[in-house]
């Protein structure tokens, strides 16, 4: 497998802005001023929780799945499972899993509940067992790394072995607070840190791009701003 240090985020360019105009489409990814986890404004939003619809999961788990059999066929991970965190990667694990399955790559998937279950199957873990098992994690973002470095612990607890991190937005951006930033960007601190390729549908020069290229004259005009952002907060 290609080394995690070496792989970029971004796969596919084309696959990117085609994923940017569907986030666009559903309002999903939106601009203005928002206070970020790290308390910072950004120019811009990114909310998956948004994609809350039949018809809005089918199309993003599609997404996933192109990315992921992208990811296989550049051989930056193989894997046998797919482990949602909970709980926005619930969704994205079982969906992934079924829109896969469309293109002949059958794989399980599993996720975890927040709460030990102390009765029936009991547990922590919901879905396909994830002993001997290589597992991609799949997410939205990752904002702090909290998250990953959590589903880690999970899957190696339960036998299984992670071979990578899918997600659908790298913001490209120092870790940290903004009055203590970070060197590194939380996708950057996933790689060196737990030595795991992330894999993203898109990430923040993609967006760059989609603005600069685009016809709509009001939306092209966030660009200014969301450079400014990356000049300030960029990896």
């Amino acid at each position: 497998m290609t080394s995690a240090s070496q792989v970029s985020s971004v796969l596919d360019p084309a696959l990117e802005q085609d994923f940017l105009g569907f986030a666009l489409r559903a309002e999903v990814l939106r601009f203005g001023e928002f206070k970020t986890k790290a308390g910072r404004l950004s120019p811009y939003f990114f909310n998956a929780g948004l994609f809350r619809t039949g018809d809005l999961i089918a199309e993003l788990s599609g997404f996933y799945a192109q990315c992921y059999l992208k990811a296989v066929q550049a051989k930056v991970f193989q894997a046998s499972m797919l482990y949602g965190p909970a709980y926005k990667g619930i969704p994205l694990a079982a969906t992934t899993a079924m829109a896969l399955s469309q293109h002949g790559c059958n794989l399980g998937f599993s996720f975890n509940r927040k709460e030990a279950k102390d009765h029936g199957e009991g547990g922590v873990i919901v879905g396909a067992s994830l002993e001997d098992q290589e597992v991609v994690i799949i997410d939205d973002v990752i904002s702090a790394g909290t998250s990953v470095r959590e589903s880690v612990a999970i899957i190696q607890r339960a036998g299984g072995r992670p071979v990578g991190v899918l997600i659908a937005l790298d913001r490209m951006e120092k870790g940290g607070t903004a009055e203590q930033p970070a060197a590194v960007s939380a996708v950057q601190e996933v790689r060196q840190t737990l030595g795991l390729p992330v894999v993203a549908l898109a990430g923040l020069d993609g967006l760059l791009a989609l603005l600069q290229g685009h016809t709509d004259s009001q939306l092209k005009s966030h660009w200014q701003a969301v450079e400014d952002y990356r000049k300030a907060w960029g990896c």
